[in-house]
């Protein structure tokens, strides 16, 4: 399972990183991917984690080393959906910031039982979340405020006001979504993991 997890991960990062369409853009896109892998390798053997959220940390890397190949203004197919003059892919990344950070949250809270009772883990996974999507849009408005005109395909504002707000309340959305859709079968995994 790890050999397939691992050879998917290279595989998309590699292609991601051939001829992308900004090379400065495709990297500040992928290194929060590539830190995801260090942090997964540096802790395999002391604390492994579920296979759901192994599944879905490789989608989100995923989906930011799609967006760092094409830019998140200009993947394939998202150009103009549901009426919007925009590429909505940034939006897909967004919504998985907020969905697969829940799950992890959630994960880590549960195992090593820092909170008490399903409706304060609710709070504190869905806290973490924005928080780390918080974090994420001050990170865009300081690399912005570092490069200047170079951070334009990296923010993915696309000439959009609110584009800082709805990325965060798409975040909500997708830990609002994660913990709805995936904590039954979140729990039985957790059943057989070690330190739990």
């Amino acid at each position: 399972m790890k050999f397939a997890w691992l050879s998917l991960f290279f595989g998309v990062l590699i292609w991601s990183g051939i001829n992308p369409k900004d090379q400065f853009t495709w990297l500040l896109e992928v290194i929060p991917a590539v830190i995801g892998l260090a942090l997964i390798a540096s802790t395999y053997k002391y604390f492994k984690l579920t296979s759901l959220l192994y599944f879905f940390i490789l989608v989100h890397c995923i989906v930011l080393m799609v967006g760092g190949h094409y830019t998140y203004a200009e993947v394939p197919l998202f150009d103009n959906l549901f009426g919007s003059e925009r590429n909505n892919y940034d939006k897909v990344g967004h919504f998985f910031q907020g969905f697969v950070p829940a799950l992890l949250a959630r994960e880590i809270l549960l195992r090593k039982q820092v909170v008490n009772g399903r409706g304060w883990l609710t709070l504190f996974v869905i806290s973490v979340s924005l928080a780390f999507s918080a974090f994420y849009e001050l990170i865009e408005w300081w690399v912005a405020v570092l490069t200047g005109e170079n951070a334009e395909a990296f923010l993915g504002t696309q000439g959009y006001v609110w584009d800082t707000q709805s990325d965060m309340a798409l975040a909500l959305f997708g830990a609002i979504c994660s913990l709805l859709l995936l904590s039954k079968l979140h729990d039985t995994q957790l059943k057989y993991v070690k330190n739990y």
